[in-house]
């Protein structure tokens, strides 16, 4: 009996850390992984940065299907709804906006503007999303063979770097425009006509630039894990070289991964924008957000409607991003102050 009495007692005694059950319950078998999910989702500016690029993603993916079944017409000429007598401005107010163009239409064709900014989204998308992963994959390669290796070829690297850093990358794009589009439409069907090797051409540039920083970052967390027993492990057993990267160091490399690649999005949706503006990249009428904005630069006074709505565009979607990547940054480290 005693036993026993002894043992219901210390079921009810209150736990020495003088928490509530409720909140030991709480913490209790949460996993790093979890814990960060949770702080990212206590946020509520990376919370909303986090349904703007969603809702952003999810425009991109479904455009073409809406412009393939008739609910978007980004290319159709609306000639009664402009007025030649004023230089091809919509007829009516906020650019002619109304219920069948609810951003208006474009000065000059009458094209409607809500369809051609949501299929730019698509086109825009693409690139970006494209030259990030190129940029990505061979800043972690680098990265990793770098850090891990040491010596002569961290230097070899390191140097390779530096000098690509060095070059004027906006100039040279311009400058090689049509030599780079000519060679890349070379080993691509449809030839200059198309604008597959106008878009393919942003993005190898984009890409074979954009490696450096990412490289530098990734070898700075690979010379931290190197030092970890399961590396160290993996080297005594024999492990080779290709394992070693990509099965042992690389999985541990996944949060500044994910980091840098919010982060680098919108650096690079700008960029088309940019070089959109400077004549380089998708041709009109296939529209990008970056093209859009460059055509309106001209209407930006009789038609400020057309000249805001995608410039406000952009500057969401960069900002969104922006601070979606600093929202997972912030989950993903512990020590930061919150």
């Amino acid at each position: 009996m005693t036993v026993q009495a002894s043992n219901l007692e210390s079921e009810h005694l209150p736990d020495p850390t003088g928490a509530p059950e409720s909140d030991i319950a709480k913490i209790a078998g949460k996993s790093p992984t979890k814990l960060a999910m949770d702080r990212f989702r206590r946020d509520k500016l990376s919370m909303i940065s986090f349904t703007v690029v969603a809702v952003y993603v999810l425009i991109g993916i479904s455009a073409p299907f809406l412009v393939k079944f008739g609910v978007l017409d980004p290319t159709g000429f609306n000639k009664e709804l402009v007025d030649p007598s004023t230089g091809g401005l919509p007829i009516g107010s906020y650019g002619g906006a109304s219920w069948d163009h609810p951003f208006g239409v474009e000065p000059g064709t009458g094209r409607d503007v809500l369809s051609r900014l949501l299929y730019g989204v698509t086109f825009s998308l693409t690139i970006a999303i494209s030259a990030t992963i190129i940029a990505i994959v061979i800043g972690t390669v680098l990265g990793i063979i770098s850090g891990f290796t040491g010596g002569w070829v961290d230097s070899i690297i390191g140097r390779a770097i530096d000098l690509t850093l060095s070059f004027p990358q906006t100039l040279m794009l311009l400058a090689l425009s049509s030599m780079g589009v000519a060679t890349v439409a070379k080993f691509m069907p449809g030839g200059e006509s198309d604008n597959l090797p106008n878009g393919a051409y942003v993005v190898i540039v984009l890409g074979l630039f954009g490696w450096p920083g990412i490289a530098r970052i990734i070898r700075g967390q690979v010379l931290s894990v190197r030092e970890r027993e399961f590396v160290d492990a993996a080297v005594l057993i024999g492990a080779s070289r290709r394992r070693i990267y990509f099965k042992e160091i690389l999985p541990n490399l996944w949060a500044p991964l994910l980091v840098t690649f919010t982060l680098t999005m919108p650096a690079y949706i700008s960029a088309e924008a940019a070089l959109s503006f400077l004549g380089v990249g998708i041709i009109p009428p296939t529209p990008t957000l970056g093209n859009i904005l460059r055509s309106s630069i001209n209407y930006s006074i009789g038609d400020f409607m057309f000249f805001f709505t995608p410039a406000f565009l952009i500057m969401v979607i960069v900002v969104s991003f922006n601070l979606l990547g600093d929202g997972i940054r912030d989950a993903l480290d512990p020590k930061a102050a919150r």
